[in-house]
């Protein structure tokens, strides 16, 4: 799968043999997907600014700029255009040292999905399909994820199931493999495979009522997963939600919007027979509690606008009063959601973070609103911060949040033992 772009290896730095290892190891992978008919996002490598210009213009815009080697997605970026990919890549090549960045297509709003499978050499068992909350884009270690997937349509799960029994038999995994899925438009594609142990590990095995690590080191050693009593998916009766927990109270003047680089140091989890409460439990442990009402605040990109009209009537229809910056109050108001005009920052006072500071919000759902927004929207979220107001940055985020509001507008909260969810299983 040699770049076209840069024809016989035609690379305008020099390959040494370091580098052209690296290099010629993606390339067996892509070789891999297509021998295996398995989709991957296109995608190449550069070595320099030029040749990164080249196979982004390839690929096409929007891209998503990775170093080689690093972990927790550092200085990894969405680029949306050339400018842009000049002040990342930059980032991206100091963080990769000698080796080659990474370039690949990034799919907008679609759908990520973790699964973890075991393997034993004849045998493969998909352990966990977990659906991310957040949009492909946000690090896996950052989303919110669910146990079973509360959205995607079956025919697409059957299509993860077959793609990762393929990749884990070709392979030849031994033990445990983690893949990372992008759903688009119904299509499944290939993120990223790791034939080793996940951090999803421990919530997959938690969700399932199965200790995969102890079943994984087990067939290592040389058991089958017959003999174990492992040979088909679990299938569940309630739904998990693995939550991220995030250190921003420790480090005043951080941004809290997510991205592709990883800013969480654990995790929670919420378990419940409806995904609603499973949701709110783990927002709950997170401690980002989902009010049941007062006011919301919305600000959100103008590509988002359509997308936040229904979470915002929803809202309207639960009893919450919505404010908004003026272009998506405006938006809302022509699409029939009445929602009240409060000032930025910078247009004076009474503001956003007047209200705030005044407690009169006590939700936010506020996406990243580009160069232009960026010293308003900092001021939101921080402020939210300091007073401990949960806040939104995503629109699956927003919609998975109106989902939990919904159900415990219906009841309260239960609680139960994991051992009382599993109660019969045993290993």
């Amino acid at each position: 799968m040699t770049d076209p772009a840069l024809a016989d290896r035609t690379y305008l730095e020099p390959l040494t043999p370091e580098i052209l290892a690296k290099i010629i190891e993606r390339e067996r992978f892509g070789a891999l997907l297509e021998e295996l008919q398995i989709p991957m996002p296109a995608n190449g490598t550069a070595l320099s600014l030029d040749e990164a210009r080249i196979v982004a213009g390839r690929v096409g815009y929007p891209v998503l700029v990775r170093p080689s080697y690093v972990l927790g997605g550092r200085a990894m970026r969405i680029v949306y255009d050339a400018a842009s990919l000049e002040e990342f890549a930059g980032e991206a090549f100091a963080a990769s040292g000698k080796h080659p960045i990474l370039i690949d297509k990034f799919l907008e709003d679609a759908i990520e999905v973790d699964v973890d499978c075991l393997a034993d050499g004849e045998t493969v068992v998909v352990a966990g399909i977990m659906e991310h909350i957040e949009e492909a884009g946000i690090h896996s270690g950052d989303s919110a994820c669910v146990i079973p997937p509360h959205s995607l349509p079956s025919a697409v799960l059957d299509t993860i199931r077959d793609y990762s029994r393929r990749l884990a038999t070709a392979l030849k995994v031994i033990g445990l493999m983690n893949t990372q899925y992008a759903v688009k438009d119904g299509e499944v594609f290939v993120l990223e495979v790791n034939p080793r142990a996940s951090r999803t590990v421990p919530f997959v095995s938690k969700a399932i009522g199965l200790p995969i690590a102890k079943i994984a080191a087990k067939v290592m050693a040389g058991a089958k997963l017959r003999d174990l009593g492992v040979t088909r998916e679990v299938e569940v009766g309630h739904y998990s939600v693995k939550e991220s927990v995030f250190p921003f109270n420790r480090f005043p003047g951080v941004d809290t919007a997510l991205g592709p680089e990883m800013k969480s140091t654990g995790e929670v989890m919420g378990i419940d027979p409806d995904f609603g409460l499973a949701f709110a439990k783990s927002q709950s442990g997170a401690g980002q509690p989902l009010p049941v009402s007062g006011t919301v605040f919305i600000s959100v990109y103008d590509r988002y606008k359509e997308r936040i009209v229904p979470i915002a009537r929803r809202l309207l229809e639960l009893g919450f009063n919505l404010c908004a910056t003026a272009g998506t109050a405006a938006a809302l108001n022509a699409a029939g959601v009445s929602a009240c005009r409060v000032l930025k920052v910078h247009e004076g006072r009474p503001n956003v973070v007047d209200m705030l500071k005044n407690r009169e919000i006590q939700m936010i759902i506020n996406t990243p609103l580009g160069r232009r927004g960026k010293d308003d929207q900092l001021a939101i979220r921080r402020e939210a911060l300091v007073r401990q107001i949960t806040t939104i940055t995503t629109i699956p985020g927003a919609a998975a949040a109106v989902t939990g509001i919904e159900s415990l507008a219906r009841g309260g909260l239960t609680v139960k033992s994991l051992q009382e969810y599993h109660a019969g299983k045993t290993f």
